[in-house]
């Protein structure tokens, strides 16, 4: 059996009800470590979170933290973690260029304000997080310089303006950068890193052309930016010649021209009037076009099925023999609702005449796989038959863009019920039925880790909203099995198992990322609380929620983390409960070798079961 390090004593003292728990001891270096730490908090505030933070304590417990924020490499610090705790105050990077092993910076989503912290000391960090804070004012030219191994550089969300540093982006080892949210100005530079992946520039003040370099990146990344233009937003607007020879040119051919123009411009009128007439009945003409066509999917969302699918045969392809056939005229006539749109695309009930209810999902991240590819594929992902799959009926491909066409599920997703609901007054979901969803999620991942035994993300974007229940509230896995299609640049933005641990700081994903995404998913369903790193692009605010939980339990030794419509409809199951939490921790642990595998985790939910 693997061991959940961090907080395997802690779980005796639960179960077992003693009250004291073994703590190691430390050596010199951990000593001094600690002293750099409680020297650093001196000048924060608001850092009631930091409140284990104690010399009596070791930081680190081999890759494990005893400390609140820390990440820990064989006793060592490697990187501090302080997000969406509402941090203050001043971040001494003098302190922190004592830890001689120290890489990684994330203070995310708190309330540091001020000019860009002189981060450039760090020489050997490698990843950069300050999103989501109050910086603000210009970043220095050389505020980046020698950093030759920083590869992530998060600043999104402050308050910066002026041009982006130069020294960032001459950075060698550069592959992630995200600055959207600020009022950068000025000319988008030109970055030569030929691994950079992620770059999301959005909601600036950039503008001129974008470079060549970057003409391939996803517009979504560069929108906001009023003045910008060029591949992939829309073409520049040719620019005038100033020198003194056009200018020059440009009087001789005016005046050579005037006369023409006087005689020739009463023809030029009545033909502009004969075109515009044209104009305005060809437009009449496909406007009634339009309305006359369909008040399904397109008067769900008018503008979001692009025009050319009407023209298309009907070309639908079945992969399952037990359903019934309609072709994409059918559908595009259905009744339709959107339930959502998400990172991939938009998401519609289509109600067909007289025949069932089907979700249409819409993806334009998959252009990059071609048709005879996407066609095995999708043949593949329709011989899954599982009771917890959401199962997929029929797709259609475009190289644009791709549908994919799957029952319907009458009780929604289980996010709606967790969040969105309840807002609205609606009761929550009771112990039983959490449990019910808890085996029956499993159960599907543990069929997918069946079927794809060869790939590292059997699911890839399991979450809540992946989570859907049918009438009888058993749960239904969907999206899964997508991240061999999706664009890889699109999967590493937005897909659940990229903001893993194991990815955010070592960019590679494991057999075990996965089960990172189940315990996430446990821990939302038994606290009510989202993951509200899902609703960031990229990666860099990776266990917030898996970190306040662990930071509860090992301070007050109880169940307060629990969502309170749970603990009204169990008076006598806590117990149960608090094995469930144990479980969704050890399968969120952050080191991977301590996390446990699918197995096991499967294993033991099913054990609730029986004793249930």
């Amino acid at each position: 059996m693997a061991k959940c390090n961090k907080i395997t004593c802690h779980w005796l003292l639960i179960l077992s009800i003693f009250p004291i728990c073994f703590i190691p001891s430390f050596s010199d270096d951990g000593n001094t470590d600690a002293k750099i730490l409680i020297k650093f908090k001196s000048y924060l505030s608001n850092d009631t979170a930091l409140n284990n933070w104690k010399e009596a304590i070791a930081p680190c417990n081999g890759d494990a933290n005893n400390w609140f924020g820390l990440i820990c490499v064989n006793n060592t610090i490697f990187g501090l973690r302080l997000e969406n705790i509402g941090l203050m105050g001043v971040i001494d990077i003098d302190t922190l260029m004592e830890l001689s092993k120290f890489r990684s910076l994330s203070v995310m989503n708190n309330s540091f304000d001020g000019p860009m912290p002189n981060v450039n000391k760090l020489v050997g960090l490698k990843a950069l997080f300050l999103s989501a804070n109050k910086f603000s004012g210009e970043i220095r030219d050389d505020a980046f310089n020698g950093m030759k191994y920083l590869k992530k550089v998060y600043l999104a969300e402050n308050e910066f303006t002026g041009h982006v540093p130069q020294s960032l982006v001459d950075l060698p080892q550069l592959i992630e950068l995200s600055l959207e949210g600020n009022r950068f100005e000025g000319h988008i530079p030109d970055f030569k890193q030929k691994e950079i992946r992620v770059l999301n520039l959005a909601n600036n003040q950039f503008e001129g052309p974008i470079p060549e370099s970057l003409s391939n990146v996803d517009p979504s990344n560069l929108a906001g930016n009023k003045g910008l233009c060029g591949k992939p937003l829309e073409p520049c607007k040719s620019s005038k010649k100033h020198t003194n020879l056009i200018i020059a040119i440009t009087v001789v051919a005016v005046a050579a021209l005037a006369i023409i123009i006087i005689a020739l411009s009463f023809l030029f009128f009545g033909r502009l009037a004969q075109t515009s007439e044209y104009k305005v009945a060809q437009d009449s003409k496909a406007q009634n076009k339009f309305q006359n066509y369909n008040t399904g999917l397109k008067e769900a969302h008018p503008n979001d099925l692009p025009d050319d699918f009407k023209k298309e045969n009907g070309d639908l392809h079945f992969v399952r023999k037990d359903k019934e056939r309609f072709d994409l005229h059918e559908l595009l006539r259905a009744s339709a609702e959107i339930l959502g749109s998400g990172s991939f695309g938009s998401t519609y009930k289509a109600v067909l005449l007289n025949g069932p209810s089907m979700v249409v999902k819409r993806f334009k991240q998959m252009n990059n796989v071609g048709r005879e590819e996407f066609h095995e594929y999708m043949k593949r992902l329709g011989r899954l038959s599982h009771p917890n799959l959401l199962p997929l009926v029929a797709f259609y491909y475009r190289k644009e863009e791709k549908l994919l066409i799957y029952d319907y599920a009458e009780n929604g997703s289980l996010a709606s019920h967790l969040h969105a609901r309840r807002g609205l007054g609606e009761a929550g979901l009771d112990w039983p039925t959490r449990l019910k969803i808890i085996k029956g999620v499993a159960r599907g991942l543990a069929y997918l880790y069946k079927e794809f035994p060869t790939q590292m993300l059997p699911h890839g974007h399991l979450k809540s909203s992946n989570v859907v229940l049918d009438h009888a509230f058993e749960p239904r896995l969907t999206e899964y099995a997508l991240v061999q299609v999706i664009n890889k640049n699109h999967a590493q933005q937005y897909m659940a198992a990229y903001k893993s641990p194991e990815v955010t700081q070592y960019d590679r994903t494991t057999k075990k990322t996965d089960v990172w995404c189940l315990g996430i998913l446990i821990l939302e369903l038994l606290t009510g609380r989202f993951p509200a790193n899902y609703l960031r692009h990229g990666k860099g605010n990776n266990a917030d929620l898996a970190t306040w939980v662990n930071s509860v339990v090992r301070e007050e030794w109880t169940g307060e983390v629990f969502d309170k419509e749970i603990k009204k409809s169990c008076k006598n199951g806590e117990g149960e409960m608090l094995k469930l939490l144990k479980i969704g921790m050890c399968c969120c642990e952050w080191g991977v070798e301590g996390r446990w595998d699918w197995r096991e985790a499967v294993g033991k939910i099913e054990e609730l079961e029986r004793k249930g």
